[in-house]
């Protein structure tokens, strides 16, 4: 999974648009980093950037970033309603996609050096990247604001992470950290009444209610601190509130860490409090982005609830969890536009695999050469393991085989992984031979030229033998899925599995064929005898495999 981290940095500045412009020129000034959002506020005097990108590439965004804020801005200068302590007044990270939170506390950590000792900034570390229990929250790091800020570097106690203890009265302090993805999401009623959206927010958030006895009045403790029931869901704050535009009241709630309450989890619980208090739950709304693990996780909920297999297409479970929460009620919701990965999604790097069945079978069969074979193989893999995971899902469906759901969907989710990998090495040999075509157009008149060459052309070679490698590798992994449908399978779909059986040793004899051809020629003879014996290893498994498979469908048919 591609790694990906966003940033959420906020600027002290919401008035001046030249100079907002000129700190998200220098996040864009980054090559694949991409601005997702720019929300200044004229009141605060203060905008929040959103962008996203690989870990690297958002550190280096985010240090520009700040740069350049310190450049422009004048904090000495700066009038806002919301509390501030800098220039860039917060900087968080959050894990998107393929990457933890200590990793990404410590991309926060490379990003906060970087700032204190380039740009004599003071840095405090807060949340996942703290450095001590007392900063972890922002709130208490900027108590004082930028006002006391000069006093509290001359506190022992409030010595930066990062950075000089001198007060820099341009930029003021910058506090970086890493935290949870926060999504902001809000529940339809089918009322008016916020009270009654209230009494359901209560229920819900974390911090639930006050206690009160039975004449109203509030409970205490023994430390005269008033008591609370706590809410159903850890990491949620909501409230209620009437929204005009609508004509419906609506539970808003903001979950400060999806792993700890999931989307769908939050909505089942708002689902539960009204049901009780009479009122019904018409629908959800998405505010801003979200990584696709959000909804991806809610399509699988609402499909083992409904006794159904989990090892559907990722378009499927989208589609499951937007008409699970009614996500599309008050307004189309296009997936495209609301998912941070999809935002981020290169088509042109992917053309084959967007193409329709037919372009992409005109497109081969034109006088270009490639897509060629080891495409081809790659996409009869995919067609392979496709028809074991159907199996896996309908066996999952079978009447009287209740039991077994969790099994065959498990089965369909390892199906579903495989046959991803394979779409996309459909166009990853595509790639690797336009790049043996790039390299031997370089030029050759001088020596270092030629050395150029040689370099990209032996580069570029061995991807070429190490893709229709990995191919192999994959499809042959496909087909211990495709045999356990064969074997445990729904027998009226024996020969779906056979005919999967057929697609995946055809994918591996065809990408070893690419192997073999990628090889001719080439002078790193240890890699050559190695991909080569490599490849026959794996050929002669897959045969073997296939033998096996087709003997488990010839049983089940018996004829």
């Amino acid at each position: 999974m591609q790694q990906l981290i966003e940033c959420v940095p906020n600027f002290s500045e919401g008035r001046d648009m030249s100079i907002i412009k000129q700190i998200t020129d220098a996040v864009e000034s980054v090559e694949g980093v991409r601005l997702l959002d720019v929300d200044p506020g004229k009141a605060t005097n203060r905008t929040v950037v959103t962008f996203v990108g690989a870990p690297d590439l958002v550190v280096e965004a985010a240090f520009r970033a700040i740069k350049k804020a310190a450049e422009v801005i004048d904090m000495s200068k700066h009038k806002g309603e919301h509390p501030r302590m800098g220039a860039t007044d917060v900087c968080p990270l959050i894990p998107v996609s393929g990457i933890s939170m200590e990793e990404t506390a410590q991309y926060a950590h490379q990003l906060g050096k970087r700032v204190g000792e380039e740009l004599n900034i003071p840095v405090f570390m807060y949340e996942a990247a703290a450095t001590r229990p007392e900063r972890k929250n922002l709130a208490t790091i900027r108590a004082g604001e930028y006002e006391g800020l000069s006093a509290k570097l001359k506190n022992p106690d409030w010595q930066p992470d990062y950075g000089t203890a001198e007060f820099n009265p341009g930029a003021g302090g910058t506090v970086i950290g890493a935290r949870d993805f926060l999504v902001a999401y809000n529940v339809n009623l089918n009322t008016t009444s916020v009270r009654r959206a209230n009494a359901i927010a209560f229920d819900v958030r974390e911090n639930g209610r006050v206690k009160t006895d039975t004449k109203g009045k509030n409970v205490l403790d023994a430390n005269g601190e008033v008591v609370r029931i706590p809410g159903a869901c850890k990491s949620v704050k909501a409230i209620g509130w009437y929204i005009e535009e609508y004509g419906v009241a609506q539970i808003s709630m903001n979950l400060t860490n999806i792993n700890e309450t999931p989307l769908h989890i939050a909505f089942n619980e708002c689902c539960k409090s009204a049901d009780r208090r009479g009122i019904r739950v018409t629908g959800s709304e998405l505010v801003g982005l979200v990584p696709k693990s959000v909804l991806l996780d809610a399509g699988k909920y609402f499909l083992e609830k409904q006794k159904r297999s989990a090892g559907v297409s990722e378009r499927e479970l989208i589609h499951i969890a937007v008409k699970s929460l009614g996500l599309a009620e008050l307004a189309p919701f296009d997936p495209q536009k609301k998912v941070i990965e999809y935002l981020l999604e290169d088509k042109t790097s992917s053309p084959l695999i967007h193409m329709t069945l037919t372009d992409f079978a005109d497109e081969t069969a034109s006088e270009s050469p490639a897509p060629g074979g080891g495409s081809i193989s790659a996409y009869v893999g995919a067609l392979g393991i496709s028809l074991g995971t159907m199996v896996a899902n309908l066996s999952a469906q079978k009447k009287g085989w209740d039991a077994k759901i969790d099994y065959f969907s498990g089965v369909a989710e390892r199906g579903q992984k495989i046959k991803n990998q394979l779409v996309k090495l459909v166009d990853a040999d595509t790639q690797a031979f336009n790049q043996i075509m790039e390299a031997m157009k370089m030029p050759k008149a001088s020596d270092d030229e030629k050395a150029a060459r040689k370099s990209a052309m032996d580069a570029a070679t061995r991807n070429a033998i190490e893709v229709p490698l990995k191919v192999m590798e994959t499809c042959l992994a496909s087909m211990e899925v495709i045999k356990e449908m064969a074997v445990s399978g729904n027998p009226n779909s024996a020969s779906d599995a056979g005919v999967g059986a057929l697609c995946a040793r055809t994918a591996v004899q065809g990408a070893a064929l690419n192997v073999r051809i990628n090889c001719v020629g080439f002078d790193d003879v240890t890699f050559v005898e190695n991909a080569l014996k490599k490849a026959d290893h794996l050929l002669n498994k897959a045969r073997v495999a296939e033998t096996e498979i087709l003997a488990a469908v010839d049983q089940h048919i018996g004829i």
